[in-house]
Protein backbone atom coordinates (compact mmCIF):
# COMPACT_ATOMS: atom_id res chain seq x y z
CA UNK A 1 0.00 0.00 0.00
CA UNK A 2 1.19 3.64 -1.06
CA UNK A 3 0.62 4.82 2.45
CA UNK A 4 2.64 7.98 2.47
CA UNK A 5 -0.16 10.26 0.67
CA UNK A 6 -2.53 9.37 3.83
CA UNK A 7 0.13 10.60 6.23
CA UNK A 8 0.13 14.12 7.95
CA UNK A 9 3.87 14.14 9.56
CA UNK A 10 2.88 16.05 12.88
CA UNK A 11 5.60 17.99 14.96
CA UNK A 12 3.38 20.73 17.40
CA UNK A 13 5.28 20.44 20.05
CA UNK A 14 6.47 24.03 21.92
CA UNK A 15 9.97 24.67 23.04
CA UNK A 16 9.55 24.02 26.72
CA UNK A 17 7.35 20.64 26.02
CA UNK A 18 10.17 19.68 23.97
CA UNK A 19 13.03 20.44 26.75
CA UNK A 20 14.85 23.04 23.79
CA UNK A 21 15.78 25.95 22.97
CA UNK A 22 14.06 28.21 20.47
CA UNK A 23 17.05 27.94 18.43
CA UNK A 24 17.32 23.66 18.70
CA UNK A 25 13.15 23.94 18.83
CA UNK A 26 13.26 25.84 15.66
CA UNK A 27 15.80 23.43 14.13
CA UNK A 28 13.48 20.76 14.57
CA UNK A 29 10.74 22.07 13.31
CA UNK A 30 12.90 22.16 9.95
CA UNK A 31 14.14 18.70 10.09
CA UNK A 32 10.57 17.41 10.12
CA UNK A 33 9.50 19.34 7.16
CA UNK A 34 12.66 18.19 5.55
CA UNK A 35 11.54 14.82 6.33
CA UNK A 36 8.03 15.59 4.85
CA UNK A 37 9.78 16.87 1.33
CA UNK A 38 12.14 14.22 1.29
CA UNK A 39 9.73 10.75 1.65
CA UNK A 40 6.73 12.42 0.12
CA UNK A 41 4.34 12.61 2.71
CA UNK A 42 0.38 14.47 1.86
CA UNK A 43 0.92 17.21 4.19
CA UNK A 44 3.24 18.54 7.68
CA UNK A 45 1.50 19.64 10.03
CA UNK A 46 3.42 22.46 12.31
CA UNK A 47 1.93 24.93 14.97
CA UNK A 48 0.90 28.30 13.30
CA UNK A 49 4.02 30.41 13.98
CA UNK A 50 5.80 28.17 11.90
CA UNK A 51 4.09 27.96 8.73
CA UNK A 52 5.77 30.73 6.43
CA UNK A 53 8.73 28.90 6.80
CA UNK A 54 7.15 25.59 5.84
CA UNK A 55 5.57 27.18 3.24
CA UNK A 56 9.25 28.57 1.79
CA UNK A 57 10.89 25.20 2.67
CA UNK A 58 8.61 23.33 0.46
CA UNK A 59 8.35 26.09 -2.68
CA UNK A 60 11.97 26.21 -2.80
CA UNK A 61 12.06 22.61 -2.74
CA UNK A 62 9.26 22.13 -5.64
CA UNK A 63 7.34 19.48 -3.53
CA UNK A 64 3.70 18.57 -3.49
CA UNK A 65 3.61 18.11 0.47
CA UNK A 66 0.95 20.10 1.63
CA UNK A 67 0.84 22.94 4.76
CA UNK A 68 -1.16 22.01 7.51
CA UNK A 69 -1.27 23.90 10.72
CA UNK A 70 -3.86 23.86 13.72
CA UNK A 71 -5.87 26.47 15.24
CA UNK A 72 -7.62 27.18 18.62
CA UNK A 73 -4.88 24.42 20.09
CA UNK A 74 -5.00 22.24 21.94
CA UNK A 75 -7.81 23.27 24.38
CA UNK A 76 -10.30 24.15 21.67
CA UNK A 77 -11.66 26.60 23.92
CA UNK A 78 -11.00 29.95 22.75
CA UNK A 79 -13.50 32.14 21.39
CA UNK A 80 -15.07 32.28 17.95
CA UNK A 81 -13.02 35.80 16.97
CA UNK A 82 -10.18 34.29 18.37
CA UNK A 83 -9.69 31.31 16.17
CA UNK A 84 -11.11 32.74 13.26
CA UNK A 85 -8.12 35.91 13.29
CA UNK A 86 -5.60 32.70 13.84
CA UNK A 87 -6.93 31.01 10.75
CA UNK A 88 -6.90 33.98 8.27
CA UNK A 89 -3.08 34.64 9.63
CA UNK A 90 -2.26 31.07 8.85
CA UNK A 91 -4.10 30.92 5.35
CA UNK A 92 -2.12 34.12 4.76
CA UNK A 93 1.03 32.38 5.75
CA UNK A 94 0.55 29.85 3.26
CA UNK A 95 -0.94 27.53 5.19
CA UNK A 96 -3.38 24.44 2.71
CA UNK A 97 -5.15 22.61 5.87
CA UNK A 98 -6.40 24.38 8.67
CA UNK A 99 -7.12 21.76 12.21
CA UNK A 100 -9.42 23.73 14.09
CA UNK A 101 -10.10 22.04 17.94
CA UNK A 102 -13.82 21.71 18.49
CA UNK A 103 -14.95 23.43 21.55
CA UNK A 104 -16.11 20.12 23.14
CA UNK A 105 -16.02 21.88 26.26
CA UNK A 106 -18.97 24.02 25.12
CA UNK A 107 -20.93 20.77 23.13
CA UNK A 108 -20.23 18.92 26.63
CA UNK A 109 -22.11 21.73 28.87
CA UNK A 110 -25.13 21.43 26.10
CA UNK A 111 -24.22 24.77 24.48
CA UNK A 112 -24.35 22.95 20.71
CA UNK A 113 -25.68 26.17 19.13
CA UNK A 114 -21.86 27.62 19.88
CA UNK A 115 -20.67 24.77 18.60
CA UNK A 116 -22.34 24.64 15.47
CA UNK A 117 -21.56 28.46 14.81
CA UNK A 118 -17.88 27.76 14.88
CA UNK A 119 -17.76 25.33 12.55
CA UNK A 120 -20.08 26.78 10.01
CA UNK A 121 -18.09 30.07 10.36
CA UNK A 122 -14.76 28.27 10.75
CA UNK A 123 -15.37 25.91 7.52
CA UNK A 124 -16.69 28.96 5.41
CA UNK A 125 -13.46 31.18 6.46
CA UNK A 126 -11.20 27.97 5.09
CA UNK A 127 -13.76 27.25 1.81
CA UNK A 128 -13.57 30.60 0.92
CA UNK A 129 -10.16 30.18 0.33
CA UNK A 130 -10.22 26.70 -1.09
CA UNK A 131 -8.26 25.22 1.81
CA UNK A 132 -9.20 22.15 3.60
CA UNK A 133 -10.89 21.95 7.14
CA UNK A 134 -10.24 19.25 9.75
CA UNK A 135 -12.36 19.42 13.12
CA UNK A 136 -10.61 17.85 16.05
CA UNK A 137 -13.04 16.47 18.41
CA UNK A 138 -10.43 15.05 21.32
CA UNK A 139 -12.61 11.46 21.69
CA UNK A 140 -10.05 10.75 24.75
CA UNK A 141 -12.65 13.50 26.55
CA UNK A 142 -15.76 12.17 25.31
CA UNK A 143 -18.07 9.22 26.11
CA UNK A 144 -18.71 6.86 23.18
CA UNK A 145 -22.34 9.07 23.33
CA UNK A 146 -20.73 12.41 22.61
CA UNK A 147 -18.20 11.22 19.99
CA UNK A 148 -21.54 10.20 18.37
CA UNK A 149 -23.09 12.95 18.61
CA UNK A 150 -20.51 15.65 18.29
CA UNK A 151 -19.54 13.62 14.71
CA UNK A 152 -23.25 14.05 13.43
CA UNK A 153 -23.35 17.70 14.94
CA UNK A 154 -20.26 18.24 12.26
CA UNK A 155 -21.60 16.57 9.94
CA UNK A 156 -24.90 17.86 10.29
CA UNK A 157 -24.16 21.48 10.66
CA UNK A 158 -21.57 20.88 7.13
CA UNK A 159 -24.82 19.51 4.99
CA UNK A 160 -26.81 22.16 5.88
CA UNK A 161 -25.25 25.11 5.29
CA UNK A 162 -22.50 23.68 2.51
CA UNK A 163 -22.70 22.38 -1.27
CA UNK A 164 -21.92 18.96 -1.64
CA UNK A 165 -18.97 19.84 -3.47
CA UNK A 166 -17.63 21.21 0.05
CA UNK A 167 -17.74 17.94 1.84
CA UNK A 168 -14.67 15.79 1.22
CA UNK A 169 -12.65 18.83 2.14
CA UNK A 170 -14.45 18.83 5.75
CA UNK A 171 -12.35 15.95 7.63
CA UNK A 172 -13.72 15.03 11.40
CA UNK A 173 -10.59 14.52 13.08
CA UNK A 174 -10.06 12.31 16.67
CA UNK A 175 -7.25 13.79 18.53
CA UNK A 176 -5.49 16.52 19.46
CA UNK A 177 -2.60 14.25 20.61
CA UNK A 178 -2.17 16.52 23.73
CA UNK A 179 -5.39 15.59 25.78
CA UNK A 180 -4.08 14.14 29.25
CA UNK A 181 -5.78 11.10 30.31
CA UNK A 182 -5.82 9.17 33.60
CA UNK A 183 -4.64 5.45 34.32
CA UNK A 184 -3.19 5.16 31.04
CA UNK A 185 -5.96 5.24 28.86
CA UNK A 186 -5.35 5.93 25.17
CA UNK A 187 -5.49 9.77 24.56
CA UNK A 188 -5.85 9.42 20.69
CA UNK A 189 -6.82 6.97 18.20
CA UNK A 190 -8.62 3.81 19.08
CA UNK A 191 -10.82 1.40 16.77
CA UNK A 192 -13.46 1.86 18.40
CA UNK A 193 -13.67 5.69 18.43
CA UNK A 194 -12.60 5.72 14.47
CA UNK A 195 -15.67 3.32 14.18
CA UNK A 196 -18.16 5.56 15.66
CA UNK A 197 -16.61 8.59 13.92
CA UNK A 198 -16.97 6.86 10.51
CA UNK A 199 -20.34 5.56 10.94
CA UNK A 200 -21.85 9.45 12.23
CA UNK A 201 -19.72 11.77 9.99
CA UNK A 202 -20.35 9.94 6.66
CA UNK A 203 -19.93 11.47 4.40
CA UNK A 204 -17.19 13.71 6.01
CA UNK A 205 -13.79 11.85 5.44
CA UNK A 206 -12.34 11.29 8.95
CA UNK A 207 -8.59 11.76 9.97
CA UNK A 208 -7.22 9.26 13.03
CA UNK A 209 -4.50 11.17 14.95
CA UNK A 210 -2.69 10.18 17.56
CA UNK A 211 -2.56 6.43 18.73
CA UNK A 212 -1.25 5.02 15.38
CA UNK A 213 2.45 3.66 15.81
CA UNK A 214 3.02 0.89 13.44
CA UNK A 215 2.19 0.42 9.33
CA UNK A 216 0.55 -2.68 9.92
CA UNK A 217 -1.93 -0.28 12.39
CA UNK A 218 -1.86 2.73 9.70
CA UNK A 219 -3.03 -0.12 7.03
CA UNK A 220 -5.99 -1.09 9.90
CA UNK A 221 -7.54 2.12 9.84
CA UNK A 222 -7.39 3.25 6.15
CA UNK A 223 -8.91 -0.17 5.87
CA UNK A 224 -11.46 0.78 7.96
CA UNK A 225 -12.29 4.04 6.09
CA UNK A 226 -9.96 6.88 6.89
CA UNK A 227 -8.72 8.94 4.87
CA UNK A 228 -5.82 10.64 6.82
CA UNK A 229 -3.13 9.45 9.58
CA UNK A 230 -1.87 12.18 11.78
CA UNK A 231 1.53 10.99 13.16
CA UNK A 232 4.82 11.73 14.79
CA UNK A 233 6.13 9.17 13.53
CA UNK A 234 5.33 9.54 10.14
CA UNK A 235 8.75 8.06 8.65
CA UNK A 236 8.99 4.93 11.09
CA UNK A 237 5.67 4.18 10.32
CA UNK A 238 6.27 4.32 6.09
CA UNK A 239 9.48 1.89 6.53
CA UNK A 240 7.33 -0.56 8.34
CA UNK A 241 8.64 0.13 12.09
CA UNK A 242 7.18 0.77 15.22
CA UNK A 243 7.24 3.81 17.31
CA UNK A 244 7.53 4.78 20.62
CA UNK A 245 6.09 8.35 20.36
CA UNK A 246 2.55 9.06 22.21
CA UNK A 247 1.49 11.12 18.85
Amino acid sequence: MHIRHYLDATYLKLPEQAGLSLADHEKVVKACIQEAIEEGFKLVMIRPDKVAMARTMIDDAKSSVLVGTVIGFPEGTADLEAKLQEAQQAIDDGADELDFVCNYRAFQSGDVALVRKEIAAGTQLAWSHHKTVKWIIEVAALSDTEIIQLSACIKNTIIAHFKEEVFAHVFVKSSTGFYETKDGKPNGTTRASILMMLENCAPLPVKAAGGVRTYEEAVEMIKLGVKRIGTSAAKTIAHGGTSEAGY
